[in-house]
């Protein structure tokens, strides 16, 4: 699977529609709490296996021709893809490439489970499903540091920040789509200002409805 054409990037946006990984035309609270029109439901993706091994079969063959040695994601869901972005790695340069999960901390990731030896003096592809301003990888990437590896490149399944490589400390940082999803304060909102109803399923709607969510 490669989406390196406008038509494959197409394709897979169309996928993720029809599996409400990607909803459209609704009134979305997003955990900044500014208000949208569309939401990125990563949490829809993994249970679909075979559409989970082609993405990350997608995110392999973009650095397939990087000397990479594991692949590193923060929890949750980047622990499915960096198995999934490993395995066909793997497959793509003939040798073993290790996958391993970060986990949150009191000062931002931690490997724990004795993964911290396995990294040590590797070239390493950080990977996440869903970029929207990038804190999360780059917390990962100093963590990298720290312990003596180095990160080579960040893959990710949709950049819908604007982030970029230069943002993180990288050289290189593709994903396979790229999104421009507009948000506004709420009292700017033009979805409440024509009262249209907030969606409580995703994002942080019903917590906004109760009040525990800000106001911007």
């Amino acid at each position: 699977m490669k989406l390196d054409s406008e038509m494959q990037s197409l394709d897979l946006l169309a996928k993720l529609e029809d599996i409400q990984a990607i909803i459209k035309d609704s009134h979305i609270v997003y955990t900044s709490g500014k208000h949208g029109s569309a939401y990125v439901n990563k949490d829809a993706i993994y249970p679909h296996t075979e559409l989970t091994s082609k993405i990350g079969n997608a995110i392999a063959q973009m650095f397939q021709h990087m000397n990479i040695d594991a692949v590193v994601a923060p929890v949750i869901g980047g622990v499915i893809l960096s198995q999934w972005v490993a395995f066909h790695l793997t497959q793509l340069k003939n040798k073993e490439i290790l996958a391993i999960y970060a986990e949150k901390s009191e000062h931002g990731f931690e490997l724990k489970r004795g993964y911290a030896d396995l990294i040590k003096n590797h070239q390493i592809l950080v990977v996440e499903d869903i970029l929207n301003t990038g804190g999360s990888v780059k917390k990962v990437i100093q963590m990298l540091d720290h312990l003596g590896a180095k990160t080579m490149a960040v893959g990710a399944i949709c950049n819908r920040g604007g982030v970029s490589a230069s943002h993180l400390g990288v050289p290189l940082l593709k994903s396979l789509l790229e999104l421009d999803l507009k948000a506004w304060d709420s009292s700017d909102c033009p979805l409440c200002k024509n009262k249209i109803p907030i969606n409580e399923t995703v994002g942080k709607g019903k917590a906004f409805i109760q009040g525990k969510v800000s106001k911007i």
